[in-house]
């Protein structure tokens, strides 16, 4: 798979490719705070594969946290382009809607975080909802 994207003023400009690892929704606290309080859909790609292809992107890591990640974002206007972590060496998770044609990322195939899940957040039907991440306890 080859994808492309970037941010909204168009500052900040990616390209991957290689096969995505999940595509998947992320119902956790902070996904709600970075998307204004709906769910992140994330596709976990292999670092290796993506780089940007223009700009450089801003950053910020909590300081407060035990195993933060970093999200990377447009310095100007603010899109949030992925995250990235300790927990997940090798992988970043990219955000659906960065991309230029968003429907490659199709359905999500897991929910995670369903432990932090909103009343309005929706999980389409046959897909698995965690309590955490994947292995931890299915949420029915």
């Amino acid at each position: 798979m080859a994808i492309e994207g970037g941010c909204y003023c168009g500052d900040l400009r990616f390209s991957y490719e290689g096969d995505a690892a999940f595509k998947g929704q992320c119902h956790c606290r902070e996904c709600q705070y970075i998307s204004g309080g709906g769910v992140n859909y994330v596709m976990g790609l292999m670092a290796a594969g993506f780089s940007y292809t223009k700009g450089e992107p801003a950053a910020f890591r909590r300081s407060d946290l035990e195993a933060p990640v970093t999200r990377e974002f447009c310095g100007n206007c603010g899109t949030h382009i992925l995250a990235k972590g300790e927990g997940m060496p090798g992988m970043l998770m990219l955000k659906a809607g960065v991309l230029d044609d968003p429907s490659a990322f199709g359905t999500p195939e897991m929910a995670i975080f369903g432990i932090d899940k909103q009343a309005f957040h929706h999980v389409p039907d046959g897909v698995t909802l965690f309590e955490r991440g994947p292995g931890s306890p299915v949420i029915d």
